[in-house]
Formats: C-alpha cells, structure tokens, sequence
C-alpha cells in the first residue's frame, strides 16, 4: 500500500513544524541566485539506461552520510520515459514538482500524478513511477535510512503495463 497526498500545503506546514521541533537547522544555498521562473533544480544527469526507459535526468539533491542517512534527488522524466520496476529497502518519498506521471504498485491500479502530489512507497514494496506519454513529470525522490540500502533494480516496465488502463 502507499498513501496518495493531494494537500501539499498541509504536508509543507508539517515539515515546518517538524523542523521547527527538531532544533537548529542549517539552509545551504550551494548554487546562485535562481531565474524566476524555470525549473527548481539543474537537469542533472542522464539517468541510467539500465535503469530507465527513455530520457530521465537526475540531480543528487543530498548525498548520503553517516548523519541524515538518506538520498534525495531531483528526477525530471521526458513524456514517455519511466523507471523500471524496483523497491526501497526502507521506503521512498516523491514530491511532485511539475508536470504529469503515473506511479504504480505491483498488483495495484496505475495513479495519475499531478503537481503537489506526494507518494510514501512503503518499504520492500514494487513499483515503478514516470511522466505520461506527451507530459514530462519533475519530482523530488527521497530515500530514507539508506543504511537498510537503497534500491532494487528489476525488469522494464513493458509498453504493454506502461499504456495500460490499468
């Protein structure tokens, strides 16, 4: 199972609270000044094929340390492209961003994503996530207590899951 937010606001004031509760925190403004309007984040890399049908591009947003133990990267898929199918050993968070995708679980009905959308893939569970065919999808994907690991890898989704109803 997963849980499908659709109040960002009310998933943003939680985070607030949660940092205001957990002390000291630190901004760390790495980069310049940011065009007003355009995308958050930089494009990134090309995702790896292995991984990914059609053009994903990936930023590493927080590599993982010893502290956060967590990985969080800025994905942006171009219509069409998606993940293969994998799992988290301890989960997976995705903030929309921009544009339109599907995510789906094994066994369960594709989702239509939308910006604001927020995914919690529970830990251990199968999915795959990417932008529909003729709208790219931006997100910001976080991977807690990377400890446990980080991912799975499998199979492609096929044409056949990818464009189904389902």
């Amino acid at each position: 199972m997963h849980i499908l937010l659709t109040r960002p606001l009310q998933a943003l004031g939680v985070l607030a609270l949660l940092l205001a509760l957990g002390g000291s925190t630190q901004v760390v403004r790495s980069r310049g000044p940011r065009p007003a309007q355009g995308p958050i984040f930089p494009k990134g890399q090309r995702g790896p094929a292995a991984n990914f049908t059609g053009t994903v591009w990936v930023t590493s947003l927080v590599a993982d340390d010893s502290t956060f133990q967590c990985v969080t990267g800025n994905v942006v898929f171009e219509p069409g492209a998606r993940s293969n199918w994998h799992r988290h050993p301890s989960g997976q968070i995705l903030l929309v961003t921009d544009g339109s995708g599907y995510y789906q679980e094994k066994g369960q009905p594709k989702r239509i994503l939308h910006k604001g959308d927020v995914i919690k893939a529970l830990p251990g569970v199968e999915h795959w996530h990417g932008a529909t065919p003729k709208q790219a999808l931006t997100h910001v994907a976080i991977v807690p207590n990377t400890e446990k690991g980080v991912a799975v890898w499998l199979q492609p989704v096929t044409d056949q899951e990818y464009y189904s109803l389902k």
